[in-house]
């Protein structure tokens, strides 16, 4: 019975793209937004979109540091990223929920941006498995 070899995806593209997909789903919704006239919704989600992105590249720079810990020792400045990421986030957030400055929800939903970008690698992942693989 012969077994099918399965091609280990790209992942070094797919990983390069992601930070492209998350500015593009937040230049996306950030349009709609203005076209609707809704500027402190839109200032709200370029917050929280701004805020989701730096901590991505922040998370995706520790984990790189981390898989190569082996190699030479960890910088500073990452483990001072990776361990004050979270609060600097919470606190930003906290700030605008407390003084409503912006609208909470928007900035909220700009923290999902991330997700959004990961949402449209995995379904181009998913097309290049399903319609771009080779039978031989």
């Amino acid at each position: 019975m012969p077994t099918e070899m399965t091609q280990v995806p790209d992942l070094a593209r797919a990983e390069a793209r992601m930070p492209r997909w998350m500015v593009l789903c937040s230049i996306g919704a950030l349009a709609v937004m203005l076209l609707s006239a809704r500027i402190r919704v839109a200032a709200g989600f370029a917050l929280g979109a701004a805020l989701g992105i730096l901590n991505y590249y922040w998370l995706h720079e520790a984990v790189e540091a981390l898989m190569n810990a082996g190699q030479a020792r960890i910088p500073k400045s990452i483990i001072v990223k990776f361990l004050v990421r979270y609060p600097v986030a919470f606190g930003l957030v906290l700030v605008f929920y407390k003084t409503g400055w912006l609208p909470f929800m928007a900035v909220l939903g700009g923290l999902f941006v991330p997700a959004a970008g990961v949402l449209v690698e995995a379904v181009i992942q998913l097309g290049e498995g399903l319609f771009l693989r080779n039978p031989s």
